[in-house]
C-alpha cells in the first residue's frame, strides 16, 4: 500500500465559485497540483501551499505525454504526497481521466474522482443555451473536434436535428465539421453558436448558422471555444446571458466562505 493519495479533480469551466466543495478542500490540502492548460489562475490560487506543475495540452502542443503524466502521478503518490490532478471541466469528459484512473489502479495507488461541471454543458448554459429543451431537442451529443477520426463516425451518422451537437476543441476544424453535417442533410440555416472562454471575464458568444460557422473569424488570442449546433441556440436571444462570471476578487471571496 502507498501512503500518498491522488485526486482527479474537475475544475469546471473557469469560474472558481463553480467548483465543488470537495474540489476546494482537495486543492487547499494538496502538496502537488498537476494542472491543465485551461485551468484558470483563480482556481490555481486556491492551492496556496502546493507545488504547481503545468502538464497541459493545447492544439498539439503537449507539455508532457500522457504516459509521463501517469508516471508522475504514481511517483509522487508513492512518495507520500497528496496530489491533485486538476482538469478543466470534468475529468471523465474528454479529459483522459479514465486513463489516469486505470494507471493508478494498476500501480496500486489510492485515488478518487472529484467530478466537475463539464464545459460541454456549462458553456452553453452560461450563454443562455440549454442543450435540451422541450419541443426543440430531447438530447445532445458531445464530441472532440480536434480530429475527424474523433468526431466523424458520430456526426456522420447523426440524422439532421436529431440532437444538439456540442463540439469541444473544434474551433480549427469548424468548417470541416459544418461540411460534414451539411453533407449528412442538415440545413444550412440550422442555428449555431461559438462560445468563447466560458466561465471567465473574457466570455463572449458568436451566434449564426451552420452555413456561416466556417466563415466566422475567431477573435485574437487563443481563447478556448465550444461550438453548439441546433435549434436550442435560438433560445440565447430570449434567455440571455445567465450569469456574469465572477471577477477574481468575488470568486476568491465565494471560495473562502465555504
Amino acid at each position: 500500500m502507498t501512503s500518498g493519495f491522488v485526486s482527479l479533480v474537475g475544475a469546471g469551466p473557469g469560474d472558481p465559485s463553480l467548483l465543488t466543495r470537495r474540489a476546494v478542500v482537495r486543492l487547499r490540502r494538496a502538496d502537488l497540483v498537476l494542472y491543465d492548460a485551461l485551468v484558470s489562475d483563480e482556481v490555481l490560487a486556491i492551492a496556496r501551499r502546493a507545488h504547481r506543475f503545468y502538464v497541459g495540452k493545447r492544439a498539439g502542443r503537449h507539455a508532457l505525454t500522457q504516459e509521463a503524466i501517469n508516471a508522475l502521478l504514481i511517483r509522487a503518490a508513492r512518495r507520500g504526497r497528496r496530489v491533485v490532478r486538476l482538469k478543466a471541466g470534468d475529468p471523465f469528459v474528454l479529459g483522459r481521466g479514465g486513463e489516469e484512473a486505470l494507471a493508478l489502479k494498476a500501480a496500486g495507488v489510492a485515488y478518487e474522482v472529484v467530478p466537475g461541471v463539464t464545459t460541454a454543458v456549462a458553456a452553453p448554459a452560461l450563454a443562455g443555451i440549454p442543450v435540451t429543451h422541450r419541443g426543440l431537442s430531447t438530447g445532445f451529443v458531445v464530441v472532440s473536434g480536434h480530429d475527424e477520426q474523433a468526431y466523424g463516425p458520430v456526426l456522420g451518422s447523426l440524422p439532421p436535428r436529431a440532437a444538439t451537437v456540442v463540439v469541444m476543441m473544434g474551433l480549427a476544424r469548424r468548417a470541416a465539421i459544418a461540411e460534414l453535417l451539411l453533407a449528412r442533410g442538415w440545413s444550412g440555416s440550422t442555428p449555431a453558436a461559438v462560445l468563447y472562454a466560458a466561465g471567465t471575464p473574457q466570455a463572449h458568444t458568436w451566434i449564426g448558422d451552420l452555413s456561416g460557422i466556417g466563415l466566422h473569424q475567431p477573435p485574437p488570442g487563443d481563447l478556448p471555444a465550444t461550438i453548439v449546433i441546433g435549434d436550442v441556440v435560438t433560445l440565447a436571444a430570449e434567455i440571455g446571458r445567465v450569469a456574469a462570471p465572477a471577477d477574481a476578487a468575488q470568486a476568491q471571496r465565494a471560495v473562502q466562505q465555504r
